[in-house]
């Protein structure tokens, strides 16, 4: 199982290296929705150590998505994505502490939506992103 993990590890690392500013946000988002899965699973099974370590994870990415933020280029559209990530982050504190998958599944609706408006972007603004 290790060297399982070590090829991901390695491949995930070269996918980062030679991603575009853009893809990378889209990476990120799709980390955190998958400990998000995974910190709900968790829950299921009672695995609390699992569930922490999960919710930490995401909590991560949220965290880095905001430092990414331009608030200056951004606008609006920055200043809505900063609350709404400041508010996640406050759900995911509640959701770990409250063992809630409930929580987990209003944030997944969440960060889904965000990634769903990412992904939307058309290809010819990419370059604007990067």
């Amino acid at each position: 199982m290790n060297a399982i993990d070590q090829y991901k590890n390695v491949d995930l690392s070269a996918s980062v290296q030679t991603a575009s500013p853009h893809q990378l946000i889209s990476m990120l988002l799709r980390g955190a929705l998958e400990s998000l899965a995974k910190a709900r699973g968790a829950i299921q099974r009672n695995q609390f150590d699992l569930r922490s370590k999960q919710i930490n994870k995401a909590l991560s990415i949220v965290m880095e998505l905001q430092e990414c933020l331009d608030t200056e280029k951004g606008g609006e559209l920055a200043a809505n994505l900063q609350a709404l990530y400041a508010y996640i982050t406050k759900r995911l504190v509640e959701a770990n502490r409250e063992n809630s998958g409930e929580i987990l599944e209003e944030i997944t609706g969440l960060l889904a939506e965000v990634l769903e408006g990412w992904a939307g972007i058309p290809p010819e603004y990419h370059k604007q992103i990067d």
